[in-house]
């Protein structure tokens, strides 16, 4: 099978052929449709310090992807040939404290599909049943790609109530941008977003935005002032990673102000932590999706609301042949885009 892989642990990747994934017992086999690009598939692929640390080449990268089922092991009860799925991307232990108690989120031992084994930027791939979640008719093949990254805002957008509520998203990447569609289908009052890009300020709107605040011009407090809020937000989703982004979202919270915090810091943040206590905040890390409510909830609102299909479809910006991964790779890394989709199914 044709694979993009990662042949060693240099800078780049390569389209070369495969042998095909062999069908374990527990396991099912898909064969690839559609894959998402991930911020963790350019890491991989320009080999920064964090893939050189992480990454055990050769490999095949990709965790984002929709496909068919084409085999499944002798063990697979519930999960059938010819089935339209896409995959969790983390492989728990099943055995360890969190994971007997429900929480595989929080597993201890995660494997992650396409960083501590082969993952989906291939023709064919083998995750465990337990791994496989199937979409329901009708599902869009692109939509169905990008299950992986729509579920961590799904995971974020869910971690408080939301319905009536001031929400301040920092960060409008593509899984910033679908938590601010999500907030707005449940049910938020205002919904602000920010960054430095005009056109990815520009995709925030069109997906159900209030109001967009260009923070290397402006500041979030005016934005307050223009939407006549009498306090601060009362929910915040930080997604930006970026140092100064949590230090002015704490700023601009309610008393009792809730956070969600999803972007990774590129940088040590200087946090006022005694206004976090004072001002009694709550800030929650959020790590990938909730094993498998996250999967539920986003399958029930993409079946009840065109409007999310519309503004999901809306965040993929780019689509390109998988033979033409190199333009894919390059547009993921554009400040002004959204998602890019792969396309495998004529490799």
């Amino acid at each position: 099978m044709l694979a993009l892989i990662k042949p060693s642990g240099a800078p780049g990747l390569e389209l070369a052929d495969r042998p095909e994934p062999v069908t374990g017992d527990d396991d099912v086999t898909i064969r690839v449709l559609r894959t998402g690009i991930c911020g963790t598939d350019l890491h991989i692929e320009s080999w920064d310090a964090w893939a050189a640390s992480t990454i055990q080449a050769p490999i095949i990268p990709g965790h984002e992807f929709y496909g068919e089922v084409v085999e499944i092991g002798r063990n697979v009860r519930d999960v059938h040939v010819g089935a339209r799925v896409s995959g969790e991307g983390h492989i728990v232990c099943g055995t360890c404290r969190n994971c007997r108690a429900g929480r595989r989120q929080m597993c201890i031992r995660t494997i992650g599909l396409g960083v501590n084994r082969d993952g989906a930027f291939a023709e064919y791939i083998t995750i465990p049943e337990t791994n496989v979640w199937v979409h329901s008719p009708g599902t869009d093949p692109d939509l169905g790609a990008i299950f992986d990254p729509f579920g961590n805002a799904v995971h974020v957008a869910l971690s408080f109530p939301l319905v009536g509520e001031d929400v301040l998203i920092t960060g409008a990447g593509p899984i910033g941008l679908m938590s601010a569609a999500v907030a707005r289908h449940i049910g938020a009052r205002h919904v602000v977003v920010t960054d430095v890009s005009e056109p990815r300020l520009a995709l925030a709107r069109q997906v159900g935005a209030d109001l967009t605040v260009n923070v290397a011009r402006q500041r979030i407090r005016d934005a307050q002032q223009e939407l006549g809020m009498r306090e601060g937000f009362d929910v915040g989703f930080e997604m930006s990673g970026h140092p100064t982004a949590l230090p002015e979202m704490i700023e601009n919270l309610n008393h009792g102000g809730r956070v969600a915090m999803l972007g990774l810091p590129s940088a040590p943040i200087d946090v006022d932590w005694a206004k976090v206590v004072t001002h009694m905040l709550t800030i929650k890390g959020i790590y990938g999706r909730e094993m498998y409510e996250s999967w539920n909830a986003m399958s029930a609102m993409l079946q009840s609301s065109t409007e999310l299909q519309a503004a999901l479809s809306a965040v993929i910006t780019d689509r390109f042949p998988a033979r033409e991964w190199e333009k894919g790779f390059a547009a993921a890394r554009g400040a002004g885009g959204g998602k890019v989709v792969l396309d495998w199914s004529e490799v």
